[in-house]
């Protein structure tokens, strides 16, 4: 029996499923920073608040000055956002703030409502500022829907890395975000996630794999999802299929799976976990368990604006000469 349940294309959001709602990833090539942590480049042709169609290699998304996605409100779920390349600055309504990237992780929990911004700065004036992002929108069980909000760093420092070598020598690396394997343990999520008991399964890998490398993941329990995300490469083939790039692989998680890799460098983001099993509704920022808990996220964030924004603009960011940084509503400030 194949391990395989099925393979499609990827579009944009990832598809994903419970208990994670989707995937959003971002590949920038930003041009070389003008001074003012925006891109040294004209932004005629583009459509200014709403750039999301890739020219010239890159786009302002929400951004009007510096690309990225100016203050807006979350409730309900969680976001997991990798940076594996360039930089985030993060503000928020708790008056939390961070820069981040270059292989950091941001784990925010929304909770009961919390606004934040994230921007893009191009700190680089004489090179070039790649991004290379993705974004996990995970959910969260109705008895946690409506926490305090709380955002912890996974700085790149900490985050173990499992390197395998298969029988002729080629190397896969895995990235341990979320989750375990072997004797390494990624660091703690935030304290409400559906990630914390282990007996959910959360696991959420980036992977690496040499040319022609070939990889078997190890089983986990019945009734876990799993999705392998192929973003980058050539094909990778796997029991009778042939697999080009940009294609989700849903697989058995309690069954043996093994790719091999193709003749270029592969990258994937894997994802796992058990299903909350909830009924979910969605509405923009706002994920709950019904229309009801929706109509009342909209009328609070319109009373409160889930504490108002305490940064002089919406689209917040950071003195050029921060270094990556987390601020957290305490006033505890760590520098890296």
């Amino acid at each position: 029996m194949s391990a395989i349940i099925k393979i499609k294309q990827l579009g944009f959001p990832w598809e994903t499923s419970d208990p994670f709602l989707f995937c959003a990833y971002h590949e920038d090539k930003y041009p070389k920073g003008n001074g003012k942590l925006g891109p040294d480049a004209s932004l005629e042709g583009r459509n200014i608040g709403q750039d999301f169609t890739l020219k010239d290699g890159w786009r302002m998304y929400h951004g009007t000055r510096i690309p990225g996605f100016p203050a807006h409100p979350h409730r309900g779920f969680e976001t997991v956002t990798i940076a594996q390349k360039g930089l985030v600055d993060h503000s928020d309504s708790l008056g939390a703030a961070g820069r981040f990237g270059n292989g950091d992780v941001q784990w925010m929990t929304a909770g009961k409502g919390i606004q934040h911004s994230e921007m893009f700065p191009l700190l680089n004036t004489e090179t070039k500022n790649p991004l290379l992002l993705f974004q996990i929108w995970l959910n969260l069980p109705r008895a946690n829907k409506m926490v305090e909000p709380h955002f912890k760093m996974l700085w790149n420092e900490e985050i173990p890395v499992v390197t395998t070598k298969d029988k002729e020598g080629n190397t896969t690396e895995i990235t341990l975000i979320a989750g375990n394997m072997e004797n390494k343990v990624a660091p703690a999520p935030a304290p409400d996630s559906w990630a914390v008991n282990p007996d959910n399964e959360i696991a959420i890998w980036t992977i690496k794999m040499e040319p022609n490398a070939e990889y078997t993941f190890p089983k986990t329990s019945e009734g876990i999802n799993r999705s392998l995300y192929f973003f980058k490469g050539n094909e990778i083939t796997s029991e009778e299929y042939t697999i080009p790039a940009n294609h989700e692989i849903i697989v058995k998680p309690n069954e043996e799976h093994t790719i091999k890799n193709g003749s270029t460098e592969a990258h994937f983001l894997m994802l796992q976990g058990k299903p909350i099993g909830e009924p979910v509704v969605k509405h923009g920022p706002f994920v709950m368990n019904s229309q009801i808990e929706i109509r009342e996220a909209i009328l609070e964030y319109q009373q409160t604006e889930f504490g108002g924004w305490p940064w002089p603009s919406h689209d917040h960011v950071h003195d050029t000469s921060k270094n990556r940084f987390a601020l957290y509503p305490d006033g505890t400030e760590i520098n890296k």
